[in-house]
């Protein structure tokens, strides 16, 4: 046992002077010194030693452990008043300011769907949240779209039962919120929304806001007001922007509503395919019908809805032509915003 023990040492005095970092004083300390260190092993085999030679050996083997940790403590020290006399030399210019790691910050979609949130609530429009996981009832029958409505093939919808489904729009929450509380209201609905498509400007899934409004006597002329306000405090005060009758089985009469092209100005390009404009959002007057379900009185209330998409939006606002950037976290395309 005495004769390993000097192998020990003769051992470690060959390897500790060619240290050269803390990464291999480390590694030395593990070689003999860790759980399963060449020194800790050796210690566990003293019980089968006599009394005698138990006491005696340990002794010397307790002696070797502390001169190899204050070897190696020694080393160490010599290690890092050799870094900060190199620093003093000007190997290195302690006075330059370090490295910043990156940090995150909020996501394009998030700071374009906050902004337009930001908008409407400073016209006074307050938020709803509805489920993502929805009935068919809301999502299509309640909005005026029964089963064997052709309006269902405008939907590419993911049916999780027949009677369950992702929903395909936000505006089943303003069914579920005229249904809870009585008018006026005035809602705006942001969410996640899905639908069964994918290209460069459709994706499984996507966001959208809805928004809708119900008093008395309100009028389309209330609409176009409202959503010209929001257009020019989004875009810009000099983007125009147009009424076109549309269809929507909720709303009627039923408008889209485009913008001047935000890349071309109006004159014609290729992101407007030639026409100077760009289709933004869908809105209307909410249908008689719809108020049917929910025990609104026609005669007495009156109301207007739209639907925007944010992803949309926020290709426009940024000038971005495939909607699948937004989802990819790449960061060479994060950063830029």
């Amino acid at each position: 046992m005495k004769s390993r023990l000097q192998d020990i040492k003769k051992e470690a005095e060959s390897e500790i002077p060619s240290v050269m970092s803390e990464e291999d004083i480390s590694s030395i300390k593990v070689k003999y010194l860790g759980r399963k260190g060449i020194l800790t092993l050796l210690l566990r085999e003293l019980s089968s030693l006599s009394p005698e030679e138990r006491k005696e050996t340990g002794k010397s083997a307790n002696t070797l452990k502390k001169w190899i940790e204050d070897t190696l403590n020694l080393k160490q020290t010599e290690l890092r008043e050799k870094g900060i006399e190199s620093l003093k030399k000007g190997f290195f210019d302690i006075t330059l300011p370090g490295r910043l790691p990156d940090i995150g910050s909020i996501h394009p979609l998030t700071k374009v769907l906050n902004e337009v949130v930001d908008i409407f609530i400073g016209m006074g429009f307050t938020i709803e949240e509805g489920p993502e996981i929805e009935l068919d009832y809301y999502n299509f029958e309640a909005l005026n779209i029964p089963k064997d409505h052709p309006a269902r093939d405008m939907q590419d919808t993911f049916y999780i039962t027949d009677d369950v489904i992702l929903r395909t729009h936000t505006s089943p929450v303003q069914v579920r919120t005229m249904e809870r509380r009585p008018p006026p209201l005035k809602i705006i609905a942001p969410g996640k929304v899905y639908r069964c498509d994918a290209d460069i400007t459709h994706s499984p899934m996507f966001h959208q806001v809805e928004g809708f409004m119900v008093d008395k006597d309100i009028t389309f002329g209330d609409l176009k007001g409202m959503l010209e306000l929001f257009v020019h405090q989004f875009f810009g005060k000099d983007i125009a922007l147009r009424f076109r009758p549309s269809f929507f089985p909720f709303t009627e009469p039923s408008a889209e509503v485009d913008i001047q092209c935000v890349i071309c100005k109006g004159s014609g390009c290729r992101v407007c395919k030639g026409t100077g404009w760009l289709e933004i959002l869908g809105s209307g007057m909410i249908d008689p019908a719809v108020f049917s379900y929910v025990k609104y009185d026609p005669e007495e209330w009156t109301g207007f809805a739209f639907g925007m998409g944010i992803e949309r939006i926020a290709m426009l606002k940024y000038g971005v032509d495939d909607i699948r950037l937004f989802f990819e976290n790449d960061l060479r395309f994060l950063k830029q915003f």
